[in-house]
């Protein structure tokens, strides 16, 4: 009956996923093909223009939905070169077609594999390369221009991502340190689409914040749509769990976890999925402090995340991961009441921060090193010479 009433729930989620699915859109399937070259002039050996070539081109604001709308037959040709003529012996190069993308977008084949990446505005893609202009070595003749469909694969790119079971309160917590305005409601599949807000501070800085629809137990094998949620989680710097003090139950019939139980098992559904995403730096959320034994239940936590190994028999086994998250930090809040949200904010901060000089320090360091290569080069040679 627990098995039964488990995939009613899991359907449940995915029936609910498509049905919003065309409010957001982070696959689509599109056809590319580079403009045919133009043609020779045998007479005069004149060499016609190549074609035009196919871009995939990162800008900001843009969106794999307004692509569809814009372009409902996903089918991208570039333009035609120009003949070869006597007024001009070498055609004119066709005209490219430039796509722009979002900012994240893995360009894939039709067999899966990842031809390209674009994750800042500005950087392009070469989807599909025109044909060559008609010239003695092809008798003339043009070219085609490349030709395929390939897959635009979305995965958003924020500082953080919160992380957690439904109903944690991740789209509360959301709407209360940024602007972002996610659907709140008292049942347990509230977000069915992912969110991003920006959390401002006094001095300008701003982090961005990825609300990724609610796990379920077996979202690494795809239940409840997991892989679509998942991927959205790799190319966030830092994860933010949130957890409920309470704990958490799918419904009256599944089984239900503690805090404790619920963070070993998130950690597992990572691990299973993707185990680069626990080297992550993580950060913990405590949320629902206003609650009757909140207290207490913080207490009992805070022991359990000390000492974690002691009390991972109160899993079943195949639930255990075989790495424990280490916390930078764990913020009891209540997105009711406000509770620890200003220290929330602070604390993410304090973390990105962090992060950044790490990233420049280890920049700088193998900065320094290649100018100590380099000169010890220069200094050999100089030497044997």
């Amino acid at each position: 009956m627990k098995d039964q009433s488990k995939r009613f729930y899991t359907l449940f989620y995915e029936a609910k996923y498509k049905q919003n699915y065309s409010k957001f859109i982070d696959d689509l399937r599109v056809y590319v093909r580079g403009g045919t070259g133009g043609m020779g002039y045998p007479n005069l050996g004149g060499e016609g223009g190549r074609g035009g070539d196919v871009w995939f081109v990162a800008r900001e604001r843009t969106t794999l939905k307004s692509i569809r709308e814009k372009y409902p037959h996903k089918r991208f040709v570039a333009g035609t070169g120009a003949n070869s003529s006597v007024k001009a012996l070498k055609g004119e190069k066709g005209k490219d077609c430039e796509v722009h993308v979002p900012l994240g977008i893995s360009v894939l084949d039709d067999d899966g594999k990842q031809i390209g990446e674009l994750n800042a505005a500005g950087e392009r893609f070469l989807a599909a390369r025109g044909g060559l202009g008609g010239s003695l070595a092809t008798n003339f003749l043009p070219c085609k221009g490349q030709r395929r469909t390939v897959h635009l694969d979305l995965k958003l790119i924020a500082d953080i991502g919160l992380v957690g079971f439904p109903n944690a309160g991740k789209s509360s917590l959301l709407s209360k340190i940024s602007h972002a305005k996610p659907e709140i409601a008292n049942y347990a599949f509230t977000t069915i689409q992912p969110e991003l807000g920006k959390i401002m501070y006094p001095d300008y800085k701003q982090i961005s914040v990825a609300d990724l629809p609610g796990l379920i137990e077996g979202a690494h094998a795809n239940k409840g749509m997991g892989h679509r949620f998942l991927k959205h989680v790799e190319r966030t710097k830092q994860l933010l769990l949130v957890v409920d003090i309470s704990g958490f139950q799918l419904s009256i019939k599944t089984q239900f976890r503690t805090a404790f139980e619920t963070i070993l098992l998130l950690t597992k559904e990572l691990e299973l999925y993707k185990e680069e995403l626990l080297t992550k730096p993580a950060l913990l959320a405590i949320n629902k402090m206003d609650l009757p034994c909140a207290e207490d239940n913080l207490d009992e936590l805070m022991t359990q995340l000390e000492n974690p190994q002691d009390f991972l028999h109160l899993l079943e086994e195949e639930m255990i991961p075989a790495n424990t998250l280490e916390f930078r930090e764990v913020i009891p809040i209540s997105t009711y009441t406000g509770e620890g949200i200003e220290e929330l904010k602070t604390c993410l901060r304090k973390s990105i921060d962090e992060q950044a000089e790490q990233v420049n320090e280890d920049y700088r360091k193998k900065k320094l090193l290649l100018l100590q290569t380099s000169k010890e080069e220069q200094i050999n040679r100089s030497w044997h010479s």
